[in-house]
């Protein structure tokens, strides 16, 4: 039996039982080699009836405790310490003090002088800096931290909103958020994501699409081209590949020197991309080769015609790269928060597995993020790393825009 006195108790508030949030603790615990008591429990009787539950979490060590309790919060239990959040300062530019508070995706608050302050732009992988004068809280990434900034550690005063089964949403979503499967009804979500995609248009909403270059190979990128003319697209997440294998397309019809009408290589059809690049870089940009009459259609030209805010990401493989791209990754990832922050209802990740990953690290729970791929480890893999919001769906992207473009009566 642990000592008794090395203990804390812990509430839960909510749908804590079919969203897994009460099992989840009681197996951490019991996994890990601690015990746990149920003080109370009351189980909500109809569908929409919060549940409540107080538990005493148990270890037989301090260290073994402060992590029980802090795996408990990231699920959503609240401590009923009472003690506010404990900050240090940041000992240097981009380094955390030990033991800071590494973050969720899901909202969080913090205990401020015995109020809850809500902490901005939640993200995986921060620290939490706390601004006291403002009595304000956001999520910090590395390079965002400065010396002497004020750092949460340790778990105490911290708690999570627990992100549970919406009650109203779609019973397809919530069957699709299961385990990565290609035997799925993907004519029901898309269905749905084309609903999801209406909604968001019609309230003003921001649906952001991350792209592989698979969609110009295939030549599925005038599908893309059709959303983002009708205001379904209000941010572009892409890399070198995409942007300029579109501009290849525009320029000479090709997509990596295959004609794509006629389904074979040309001619000298594998300098199409570098030439393409370079026309672009002699231009200055892809907006003033839009501007000057260069590039004239596809997926770039309908970004700059209609306003829609692309970041594109390079990579070591990268040739040229055009003007666009941002080679340093953490500016990169600077200016793809940036627009995170700007405000995301869904993300559509289509066919990109880097920049899907990318892209999920920095989206907050609340998100519903659908990634389209024909290969499910691609799918397993956002979900691993912590993106669990991630409905996948396991199939090829050509047929995937097809479909949607005629739920959208976009053909």
């Amino acid at each position: 039996m642990a000592d008794s006195s090395l203990s804390e108790v812990v509430e839960l508030r909510g749908h804590i039982i079919d969203s897994m949030i009460l099992p989840t603790i009681m197996d951490e615990v019991m996994d890990r080699g601690g015990e746990f008591v149920v003080q109370q429990i009351d189980v909500g009787r109809r569908k929409d009836d919060p549940s409540y539950a107080r538990i005493q979490i148990t270890a037989p060590t301090r260290e073994l405790l402060d992590l029980l309790v802090d795996r408990a919060q990231r699920v959503g239990a609240t401590s009923l310490s009472g003690t506010s959040v404990r900050c240090e300062p940041a000992p240097a530019d981009g380094v955390f003090p030990e033991g800071f508070y590494s973050t969720t995706n899901l909202t969080t608050e913090i205990l401020l002088d015995g109020a809850w302050v809500p902490v901005a732009y939640p993200e995986m992988d921060c620290a939490i800096a706390v601004d006291l004068a403002r009595r304000a809280a956001q999520s910090l990434p590395h390079s965002g931290v400065r010396e002497g900034d004020q750092i949460v550690v340790g778990h105490a005063g911290v708690r999570v909103v627990p992100a549970e089964r919406p009650r109203q949403q779609p019973q397809v979503f919530a069957f699709m958020g299961s385990s990565v499967s290609s035997e799925k009804p993907k004519s029901l979500l898309i269905k749905e994501i084309a609903q999801r995609l209406r909604d968001i248009r019609e309230q003003g909403g921001r649906t952001l699409v991350v792209a592989g270059p698979v969609l110009v190979h295939t030549g599925m990128r005038q599908r893309l081209v059709r959303l983002i003319e009708a205001g379904y697209v209000q941010a572009l997440f892409a890399g070198n590949g995409l942007a300029t294998h579109d501009i290849e397309s525009d320029l000479y019809g090709t997509s990596l020197g295959v004609s794509l009408e006629q389904g074979v290589p040309l001619e000298g059809g594998h300098e199409h991309h570098l030439r393409a690049i370079n026309r672009i870089r002699q231009a200055g940009s892809i907006r003033a080769a839009v501007e000057q009459g260069i590039l004239t259609g596809g997926i770039m030209h309908a970004c700059v015609t209609h306003d829609v805010r692309y970041v594109l990401a390079g990579s070591v493989r990268d040739d040229g790269p055009l003007p666009d791209v941002i080679s340093d990754m953490v500016r990169a990832q600077e200016t793809m928060r940036e627009v995170v922050h700007e405000g995301v209802d869904l993300a559509m990740i289509l066919s990109s597995m880097l920049h899907g990953i990318a892209t999920g690290n920095l989206l907050p729970a609340q998100v519903t993020t659908v990634c389209v791929d024909i290969n499910p480890a691609v799918v397993t893999k956002l979900a691993d790393r912590g993106s669990w919001q991630t409905i996948g769906l396991v199939t090829d992207v050509e047929g995937f825009l097809r479909d949607l473009c005629d739920c959208l009566s976009l053909t």
